[in-house]
């Protein structure tokens, strides 16, 4: 079931003049190739005369690189090229924030996983091979494999304000969040073509198109003008995508051979290609009046960063700016610190940050609520913010945040049906587990607050070039931007700006590549609100060449119409090192779940009954691509609070695979009962605000407290597995 309750709008002057405009659940035009298995991926890329490329990674999480011996694997026939990192043209360092990441394993290897060597061959089965016969002589060291124990930090942040930490009332925790994958369907895979011009075109499924250009080039040793990357259909990416993979090893070979060259992890590779979310351990005190007050928080957040840096500055920085949740509390100390292990890396994933902090904070509000006498949902409304409230960074709220009216409309939801006898309906399924005996029902809520957009002073821009012209006697445009469409419907939504601001209706979104300018990464929810910006902005531009002429006039009038328009957003500040006050944020975004939960207390087996959720969103631009973005985003809650987690044993990753690293399928996610909510954010272009991660950060707490509901076990981890339940 889905409600949509609507308390303004933003939208521009020229709405409503044609269908499937901004507002309108306009069609995706991906979606029937999609369903049918036609649409191509960059699995699916071929190339006459192209080759396969393969990687050789270390089985080891930490040991020094005696020697490796490539004979072996020029040996084998078909085998055309076999790389180290003495074969790196250029620089031999890359990252997103800090160039600590080898192209190739120079004399360590840091991470199980950590790429060593590359092979080209005619056929892949003949470049695995070869990348199986090639001998690397390992000095096997040991592993840091506790964060605990770490030593070398990636950043250390602090958010203080205040001075009293004395309260009547005082909870305290230990919670601990496991690796979670993004575990996108359509592994890491491209294809990389030499150019005439001695550079490279790589066809590539990523996140941000002129990032990988900028860490590829110094690499490839090109300038960066002759480093040309399209975006190839991407099956998934959930932030995973935001670093390198292959690409620098698909073109590497493609340089070297002069000929394309083609590279798809299988699923397993996957698993190592890919950074992950971060572990995290955090210790919490709450304090309160016996009214249930906030008088202070302290906290201690801890995140497993692995080998490298990846973005993991940016995480910590959010984990610390939101470690209190959307409540008022005058009173803040937070230490927030990511480290250095010999763990897989660990990076983006939808949430950011926020995630591991909102399970942590969601568990004591339920704590605190028990300890004051107060409901779940009393204790948040009396401590909700609102606008105008303050952040602990100090940062104001000066847009509109409902939270306390969000609460009290989710606990006015009808609740689902009691449980009937049928198996389907009970935890286990058709296993027949159960026929009712021992199994208790819980409710459980959760609140969440993610930031939006880059923050922290990070240059946040997009760029959108929008051309008008007739074409058959009608009028037509194309939007170019450098977006990167990676399942969330941005290729629709810059349609559907461009309608309502033209007027048109014949709308052709181009292929995203590194022609146009930056268009940011496909990441912390912000392509609506800042590629949406430019293609709005463009578009506004090329409207004022019409001269107020209907728009196949202008255009018979003046011919083509082009224009090329940058995005920015308001502007950002680094947190104090030491108080970690700022105006770190863009935006803000609220999401509030109900979880309903079936458990059998004898065997730990849990049954999501129905997930409820309240969403202010600023401005609907779709309504049918949001519902599923908010579907979307609880069940990855849902996978984190009860099966998704690597397994991970002295640095060795132990399920790499979709038999052993489980994921909710259609079975697992329980019906949605949603009501979004429309209250503008000025701020932002028609009032719009992020919305693709939300949800994941309350959905996880909320059936979380559900099962704690249900069995009154603290479970002060997740996921909850059922050896958690009845141990």
């Amino acid at each position: 079931m889905t409600q949509t309750a609507s308390t303004g709008t933003a939208g521009p002057e020229t709405a409503g003049r044609v269908q499937q405009g901004v507002g309108e659940s306009a069609g995706r035009p991906d979606a029937t190739l999609k369903v049918t298995g036609e649409f191509a991926y960059s699995s699916d890329l071929w190339l006459e005369g192209m080759v396969w490329g393969v990687t050789l990674r270390s089985p080891h999480a930490s040991a020094w690189i005696r020697s490796i011996d490539i004979g072996p694997a020029l040996a084998i026939q078909g085998v055309l090229a076999v790389l180290t990192h003495e074969d790196v043209p250029g620089e031999k360092f890359y990252g997103l924030e800090h160039k600590d990441q080898p192209v190739l394993a120079i004399d360590q290897v840091r991470y199980q996983g950590e790429p060593v060597a590359l092979v080209a061959a005619e056929h892949p089965e003949t470049a695995r091979r070869a990348a199986a016969a090639i001998v690397v002589d390992y000095e096997v060291r040991e592993a840091v494999t506790d964060p605990r124990l770490a030593t070398e930090f990636v950043r250390r942040q602090p958010v203080r304000v205040g001075d009293t930490f004395e309260a009547e009332v005082v909870v305290t925790g230990e919670y601990e969040v496991g690796m979670q994958d993004q575990a996108f369907l359509g592994p890491e895979s491209g294809l990389a073509v030499p150019a005439e011009d001695g550079g490279v075109d790589l066809y590539i499924a990523t996140q941000w198109l002129h990032v990988d250009r900028d860490q590829l080039a110094p690499c490839l040793g090109l300038p960066p003008e002759k480093v040309r990357l399209s975006l190839a259909g991407v099956g998934g990416a959930f932030g995973a995508r935001e670093d390198l993979s292959m690409q620098v090893h698909a073109c590497m070979l493609a340089l070297r051979l002069d000929r394309p060259v083609k590279i798809v992890y299988g699923r397993e590779e996957s698993f190592f290609g890919h950074v992950h979310r971060h572990p995290a351990w955090m210790r919490y005190e709450h304090g309160a009046t016996r009214e249930g007050e906030l008088v202070y928080v302290k906290a201690e957040i801890l995140l497993d960063g692995g080998a490298y840096c990846s973005s993991s500055p940016a995480v910590v920085g959010n984990a610390a700016s939101l470690g209190v949740g959307p409540y008022e509390v005058p009173n803040v100390d937070i230490v927030a610190t990511g480290v250095y292990t010999n763990n897989p890396p660990c990076g983006a994933m939808r949430g950011f940050g926020a995630v591991q902090a909102c399970y942590a904070y969601e568990s004591q509000m339920d704590k605190l609520a028990a300890a004051c006498g107060l409901s779940p949902v009393e204790i948040r409304v009396r401590n909700a913010v609102s606008q105008g409230s303050a952040l602990a960074t100090g940062q104001i709220i000066d847009s509109p945040a409902p939270l306390a009216d969000m609460l009290r409309e989710l606990e006015a939801m009808p609740l689902p049906a009691a449980a009937t006898s049928d198996l389907r309906d009970l935890p286990g399924g058709v296993s027949q587990t159960t026929h009712g005996e021992g199994v208790r029902r819980g409710v459980g809520y959760g609140v969440g607050i993610k930031n939006i957009c880059f923050s922290e002073g990070f240059d946040d821009y997009s760029t959108a070039r929008v051309r008008a012209e007739l074409i058959g006697g009608e009028p037509h445009v194309t939007v170019h931007t450098a977006a990167a469409e990676v399942g969330q419907g941005l290729v629709t939504i810059q349609a559907q700006i461009a309608r309502t601001e033209l007027g048109i209706e014949r709308v052709n979104v181009a292929t995203a590549d590194t022609r146009v300018g930056s268009a940011g990464s496909s990441s912390a929810s912000r392509q609506s609100y800042v590629t949406g910006g430019a293609v709005k902005a463009a578009c506004e531009a090329v409207r004022e060449r019409f001269n107020g002429l209907p728009a196949a006039l202008a255009l018979e009038k003046f011919g083509p119409i082009e224009e090329t328009r940058e995005y920015r957003h308001r502007p950002t500040y680094p947190m104090d090192p030491v108080t970690g006050q700022a105006d770190s944020h863009t935006q803000l975004a609220l999401c509030v779940h109900r979880a309903v939960v079936d458990v059998d207390v004898e065997l730990g087996l849990v049954k999501v009954v129905e997930l409820a959720a309240v969403q202010d969103v600023g401005k609907i631009l779709n309504p049918l691509a949001l519902e599923g973005q908010i579907h979307g985003g609880s069940a990855q809650g849902l996978g984190l609070a009860l099966m998704e987690e690597i397994q991970v044993r002295e640095g060795k990753v132990l399920n790499p695979s979709f038999t052993d690293y489980l994921i909710p399928t259609i079975l697992d996610m329980p019906p949605m009962r949603l009501s979004i909510l429309e209250n503008p954010d000025p701020a932002a272009p028609y009032g719009l605000r992020g919305a693709g991660e939300p949800p994941t950060l309350s959905s996880t707490p909320a059936i979380v407290a559900a099962v704690r509901d249900a069995t009154g076990v603290a479970l002060t981890r997740v996921p909850v597995r059922p050896e958690h339940l009845v141990g």
